[in-house]
């Protein structure tokens, strides 16, 4: 049995679009998922066998304008003392000196983060007393942000003393994290806190 044609009728069809569809959208996206994103997660992952890495990182460190101070005025058990704390002022009694203190904290390389304390406290002594040591605390708040996020409370501990008296100090340091263990990869680590 054979099959004739009866009638036929040829059909043109166009299809018309400008560059900016949502065809052309939807490659683009397809795009940056297939080839882009496996780039941006290798980079952000610091490589794919990593055995052993290292990182530097410059901590959020302010200071906390909590200070406690004691100067022996000679080389018995006497002393004068101040602290933030008024507890600790309310123990000291005759001991107690109120100081001029003058703190300001400096951002050399406008990184938003203190590279610099300037700190000058003055003692107020009566005319028999002379300072041969003294004992210094100051309260940091130290943070870390990159790659591991890390909160800590820390001191600087400052001691002098001399056989002679001394009328002036000057003192120049760094606040530096010494770590035994490592910190957490995720979440907050408060453990020093």
């Amino acid at each position: 049995m054979t099959i004739y044609e009866v009638y036929s009728h040829p059909v043109l069809v166009r299809y018309r679009t400008s560059i900016c569809s949502r065809a052309t959208v939807f490659l683009l996206i397809v795009l940056l998922l297939t080839y882009i994103s496996p780039l941006l997660i290798a980079y952000r992952s610091q490589g794919f066998w990593l055995k052993q890495s290292t990182y530097e990182e410059q901590p959020n460190i302010r200071f906390r304008y909590e200070v406690l101070l004691i100067a022996a005025t000679n080389t018995t058990d006497n002393y004068v003392a101040w602290s933030t704390f008024s507890y600790f002022n309310n123990l000291l009694g005759d001991n107690l000196r109120i100081p001029l203190l003058l703190v300001k904290e400096d951002d050399i390389n406008q990184d938003g983060k203190m590279d610099k304390l300037n700190f000058r406290l003055e003692l107020p002594l009566s005319s028999s007393e002379q300072v041969y040591s003294m004992q210094l605390i100051l309260t940091f708040s130290y943070q870390l942000f990159r790659m591991s996020t890390f909160e800590m409370q820390s001191m600087a501990y400052i001691h002098h003393s001399s056989s002679l008296p001394g009328s002036q100090l000057y003192i120049d340091g760094d606040l530096k994290l010494q770590q035994r263990q490592a910190l957490n990869h995720r979440g907050l680590d408060t453990r020093y806190n």
